[in-house]
């Protein structure tokens, strides 16, 4: 400020005091409006948004509840856990960035070291697909390590830059959240889109240059184990990452263009359960165990670790991600029996085209 007083003191101009102190203290005003949490209307004008701790703000939320008129009132646990992280934070970009990192570091490694337990527990071979390749301690540390660089080099940066994208779709984070049966039918969606968009990228990752310079990096172990899930080369992390993320984006975008569609809208914490969930899918897939309790034996169109580890066993094949139906339909089932039900389709197949020509 002082080089544009002197500025106005040499070419003879005025510039009263008051117009710095006015503009200085707009700046102040405006950081302050963009750096407030939106939530803050759930708080009724009690002091709250800069509490001391995240504790103390979800009590007094649950201070509100007691009055049957506040917005708190409807607030059920989670909803006020929710409101209260953001409240605490007070600023919208760091709170979602920062949750989603967090959920996602938790979420994948919090998963991950169940199976790298059970990996040096003899007792649960019998349930091992492939029981002569256990991993040792050095791989399970060396990819550990691989991947928690790929998550602060690669996949960190798009994770804070979500929420201005999240403000544009106008994907909400205000509570209470949508019902669950709108967020169950989102989750089912993405699983369905993402599923498809996994299989063909990991098709076409299995195709000549792309195999050798990108998805090579993923097939370093045969016999897969939970920290492989996510061991990929940078460019089929963004490539099948999108598959996750860019489904909620573009969902959002169709809901926010094209109104008379009906279509509900999406809230970050469907986000979150979303990408929560396709976390298990992947590190249970590349797990290595089929137990007789595995969601498989329930649900036939599952994937889960006995589909995953036959393409990782055979290096071909079985390329859907959360369900089996790509693979079976377009005929690039994996294993013995996948290649024997191909043959017998081809047989017949055969067989009706010779009578065909009769």
């Amino acid at each position: 400020m002082a080089w544009l007083q002197n500025y106005h003191a040499i070419s003879g101009t005025e510039c009263p005091m008051g117009l710095y102190k006015n503009n200085w203290q707009s700046a102040i005003v405006d950081h302050t409006v963009m750096t407030v949490s939106s939530l803050n209307h759930i708080l009724e004008g009690s002091v709250g948004a800069n509490a001391s701790s995240y504790a103390g703000i979800y009590n007094q939320l649950t201070t509100l509840a007691e009055n049957p008129l506040s917005h708190a009132a409807s607030l059920n646990f989670v909803e006020k856990a929710w409101a209260s992280w953001y409240l605490w934070m007070n600023n919208d970009v760091l709170a979602t960035g920062l949750l989603f990192f967090l959920v996602h570091e938790l979420t994948y490694f919090g998963r991950c070291l169940p199976w790298a337990i059970i990996d040096q527990i003899p007792f649960f071979n019998k349930w091992k697909l492939q029981p002569d390749k256990i991993p040792s301690t050095k791989e399970q540390w060396e990819c550990f390590k691989a991947v928690l660089k790929s998550h602060f080099l690669v996949e960190a940066l798009p994770i804070w830059l979500f929420h201005p994208l999240c403000s544009t779709l106008k994907i909400s984070i205000d509570v209470p959240f949508p019902s669950l049966k709108v967020m169950c039918a989102q989750v089912a969606f993405f699983f369905f889109m993402e599923d498809m968009w996994h299989y063909w990228f990991h098709r076409l990752f299995h195709i000549g240059w792309f195999y050798k310079n990108i998805h090579k990096v993923h097939h370093k172990y045969a016999a897969p184990f939970g920290f492989t899930a996510e061991y990929a080369h940078p460019a089929e992390v963004m490539a099948l990452g999108i598959g996750t993320v860019g489904f909620p984006i573009a969902y959002s975008y169709v809901a926010k263009e094209y109104v008379g569609l009906g279509l509900p809208a999406l809230h970050l914490f469907t986000i979150t359960c979303w990408i929560v969930m396709r976390l298990f899918q992947a590190v249970d897939s590349h797990s290595g165990y089929d137990f007789p309790w595995s969601l498989q034996h329930f649900l036939p169109f599952w994937a889960g670790a006995a589909h995953h580890d036959l393409h990782h066993h055979y290096f071909i094949g079985n390329y859907a991600s959360s369900f089996r139906w790509f693979d079976f339909a377009l005929g690039t089932e994996s294993g013995p029996k996948g290649r024997h039900f191909r043959e017998s389709r081809s047989k017949e197949q055969a067989e009706i085209a010779a009578k065909k020509s009769i």
